[in-house]
């Protein structure tokens, strides 16, 4: 199936994955462990269309107020996606990104992250942009403070008005373009602290399907619907 427009950046909130455990009478981790067989599906059928960028919210920092045990559960999930995938990641041409506060995260799971970072870091095919431990105000907040530090040590002038091309420079997601399409999973119609700079014209495409029932013909219906859309950014046309 081909599309005349395909987003460069596709933003994804997976949500569902408790839910779905629910009602298939099985444990919330396991819900998330499906989830990760979706994340592969995602990255398989965006290669094919060609989308050079997916950021997926993979653990929020309001995410730290769930049971310890899903917390944990969570981190494991993913040193094992990174240790069974990365091999094939790279076969793909898939580079691994990180956005978020690593502070808070444990030094097995830095490691693990900051492994798959390296080992990606030339391929070109597809962004995957792993959001841990993000959160959409604490990122700017963050970014601002860095950008004031930088200042004060080259001595610019705190007076001088930021442009928003300076300010995207010191984001976790730099140099990732804009969100064009927004996805979230599960039925909630809401940004959760997402990419709140970044998806400031994005198109919001929301689906009750669970995100381990998402697939080829999921993620084509929001590819459809991103094509039916005339983007304005602020203009008549």
């Amino acid at each position: 199936m081909k599309f005349k427009t395909i987003p460069a950046h596709i933003g994804v909130i997976m949500d569902g994955n408790g839910r779905w455990a629910e009602r298939q009478g099985k444990k919330r981790t396991e819900g998330h462990r499906e989830g990760a067989k979706a994340i592969d599906r995602l990255l398989d059928v965006a290669l094919e269309h060609k989308i050079k960028a997916v950021s997926l919210y993979a653990f929020s920092t309001e995410n730290w107020k769930r049971p310890i045990t899903e917390v944990n559960a969570i981190f494991n999930l993913l040193i094992e996606f990174i240790d069974s995938r990365l091999e094939d990641i790279q076969k793909k041409g898939i580079r691994i990104q990180h956005s978020g506060n690593l502070n808070k995260l444990s030094t097995k799971v830095k490691q693990k992250i900051n492994t798959a970072v390296e080992a990606t870091k030339k391929n070109k095919k597809l962004t995957a942009n792993f959001c841990l431990n993000y959160g959409g105000q604490e990122e700017i907040l963050s970014s601002f403070q860095r950008l004031q530090k930088d200042r004060i040590h080259k001595k610019i002038s705190l007076d001088k008005p930021v442009s928003p091309k300076e300010f995207e420079k010191y984001l976790y997601t730099y140099p990732l373009p804009p969100v064009d399409l927004l996805i979230r999973t599960a039925g909630e119609q809401r940004v959760s602290n997402f990419l709140l700079w970044q998806i400031a014209y994005a198109e919001f495409f929301f689906t009750n399907t669970l995100w381990p029932d998402f697939d080829r013909d999921s993620l084509e219906e929001a590819l459809h619907f991103f094509e039916s859309r005339k983007r304005k950014f602020g203009g008549l046309s």
